[in-house]
């Protein structure tokens, strides 16, 4: 098989195309009938759905999986965990699950990235739930130590109140379109007429 577009998406950081390039790999490859099983990156299809949050078909490509494979590469094992948590919505087990195993070099730039994505989709979630949050709470959601976790929180402005170990949220401003009245646009029109004759 060629995989030269899947190791360029990967040595582009493109993690995003890794899913789609995978796939079609795949249909290509049971279209020729080619017995892929043994030689696939299972790991780096896996974690293609996951990086885009497409559990559903990280789901059914687990399940597609051999039996044998899975118990003889414990790396695809370890990227189902982080399936796993997702699917189930445990955002501190996430964190736990990539730091739980000792990733390949073929594997462990793109788990890298999908751990700093996930860690920021987790802040743009307690950016838009809350308004002030536990340091606790806030480092089990970042996968983070309680002092990471604000500095972290800092980096973007919120506060910290040290005697209660409460973080106040600062909330992005919201851009407003700005609304052009019906004189306005009248004049805007008969000005632009105006120009062109």
């Amino acid at each position: 098989m060629d995989f030269s577009l899947l190791s360029e998406a990967l040595s582009s950081k493109s993690y995003e195309k890794v899913s789609e390039i995978c796939d079609e790999l795949m249909l290509q490859a049971a279209a020729q009938g080619i017995n892929f099983q043994d030689e696939w990156p299972h790991a780096i299809h896996l974690l293609g759905h996951l990086y885009i949050n497409d559990v559903n078909s990280a789901r059914f490509l687990w399940k597609s999986i051999p039996l044998l494979i899975k118990e003889n590469q414990p790396e695809i094992v370890a990227v189902w965990k982080i399936g796993q948590r997702l699917w189930t919505r445990d955002y501190a087990g996430v964190h736990e699950a990539v730091r739980g195993f000792n990733w390949s070099s073929d594997v462990l730039n793109f788990v890298v990235a999908f751990s700093e994505k996930y860690t920021k989709k987790m802040f743009d979630l307690l950016l838009s739930a809350y308004s002030t949050i536990s340091v606790a709470d806030t480092a089990l959601f970042l996968g983070m130590s309680e002092e990471d976790a604000t500095n972290y929180a800092l980096q973007y402005g919120w506060t910290v109140d040290p005697a209660s170990k409460m973080l106040t949220v600062k909330k992005l401003p919201v851009v407003r379109e700005q609304k052009l009245e019906p004189s306005k646009l009248q004049r805007l029109t008969e000005y632009v007429f105006h120009l062109e004759h």
